[in-house]
């Protein structure tokens, strides 16, 4: 079940699914990534923050370069960079990853008899991709050994999409039944249901699913739909313990 947790006042998304590491989503509170000069310096600040909560180097909280792929990568000591990546897989202790997200889906893997974890970015690029189930390849983990997190998103009712994406996000489930309407000549696919369901179907047992929309708690969460192509973005942080 999701919750909501604060990092020194600031509100945060969690899940009472993966106690095992540190994650969480960040908010409008939180959130460390945006483009926008004004807001700048308080995304560094609350990085600063997450840092000090994580207990780590600001050097050692690492993202990639997002494209809408489904390149994906192991976090690789000394590394800093990752260009066009859209998964990170952490395997050790000192690092922490966080991926960013404005209506896209954010995933996140964690295998608990291994003690690894992603985050993959499902964009509908991703998800057509199905880039969930294979990070969980990259991992060389067991589904029945993932505990999933599937975080805030655009939902059903606001992922209006094209007769041609719905098709392609069809074709990635064996059982694409309740995930799919055709209604006044428009098209909506529920991007968190697709997703979750790719990772049933890959045998996954343990998905949380979380309830609030990017667009519809646009308070709460940034939406690329809703305000006009904004640069801030929530992010989807994952460290082991």
């Amino acid at each position: 079940m999701f919750y909501f947790d604060k990092v020194n006042s600031k509100k945060i998304l969690k899940s009472d699914l993966i106690s095992e590491a540190e994650v969480f989503f960040t908010t409008k509170e939180s959130f460390i990534k945006t483009k926008e000069e004004s807001l700048k310096q308080l995304a560094n600040e609350n990085k600063n923050l997450i840092c000090n909560y994580l207990k780590i180097n600001p050097n050692c909280l690492l993202h990639p370069k997002q494209v809408h792929g489904d390149n994906i990568e192991f976090i690789i000591k000394n590394k800093k960079e990752y260009p066009q990546t859209d998964a990170l897989i952490l395997n050790d202790t000192t690092n922490a990853i966080y991926l960013n997200f404005a209506d896209c889906t954010p995933v996140v893997l964690y295998d608990f008899r291994k003690n690894i974890i992603a985050i993959a970015h499902a964009g509908w690029r991703g998800t057509v991709l199905k880039i969930a189930t294979k990070t969980i390849s990259k991992m060389n983990s067991n589904p029945q050994d993932i505990k999933a997190l599937i975080g805030p998103n655009i939902c059903f009712n606001c992922f209006e999409t094209s007769e041609e994406i719905a098709l392609e996000l069809k074709k990635t489930l064996i059982n694409p039944d309740g995930l799919f309407l055709e209604k006044n000549g428009k098209y909506y696919a529920d991007l968190k249901g697709v997703n979750a369901r790719q990772l049933y179907e890959a045998g996954v047992k343990e998905v949380d699913t979380c309830p609030y929309c990017t667009y519809c708690n646009n308070d709460l969460f940034f939406s690329y739909r809703k305000e006009n192509k904004t640069t801030s973005r929530i992010s989807a942080v994952a460290k082991l313990k």
